[in-house]
């Protein structure tokens, strides 16, 4: 799949990226190191439309969530990803959120980003009771976005 296909799965999705090169063999750390940079995985948090900057239009994007650093409960660093709709890395979506979960976003409108996916309603507004984001906005998954992802051939 292509930076644009990827771009056009839902937000909540895991999705892979490779560059299609071999794994190699785990005695090679220094290797096998930058091979994990350009071979893993991560669920998808943003997706940013085509902008102009000036003279520099820049081409759309998105960002993958790929980890958090920490520890006990506590993250220090998250690791994100961003990549240009031109990428030359191979995208598979591994999984889509599933209908009914709930996505919560850390701000209303089109340059939110998400912070956690939800079991369902409840569960999500557990995690805000515990995890204070005063702009929070939640959305649900619903049926005719999972639909509609199969019929535009975005199946995972």
């Amino acid at each position: 799949m292509s930076g644009y296909l990827a771009f056009s799965a839902a937000i909540g999705s895991l999705i892979s990226w490779s560059d299609g090169i071999p794994r190699p063999p785990e005695r090679h750390s220094k290797k096998l190191a930058v091979w994990k940079t350009c071979n893993s995985s991560g669920r998808l948090i943003r997706k940013e439309d085509a902008r102009t900057l000036g003279s520099y239009i820049a081409p759309a994007s998105f960002t993958l969530h790929e980890g958090d650093i920490g520890g006990r409960g506590t993250i220090v660093v998250a690791i994100l990803r961003t990549f240009s709709i031109h990428s030359t890395f191979a995208f598979t979506v591994i999984e889509r959120p599933p209908i009914g979960s709930v996505r919560v976003f850390d701000r209303p409108g089109p340059s939110h980003d998400l912070i956690h996916l939800a079991a369902n309603r409840a569960a999500a507004e557990a995690w805000l009771k515990l995890h204070r984001h005063p702009m929070a906005v939640l959305e649900e998954v619903t049926a005719d976005e999972v639909a509609a992802d199969l019929v535009e051939g975005r199946a995972a």
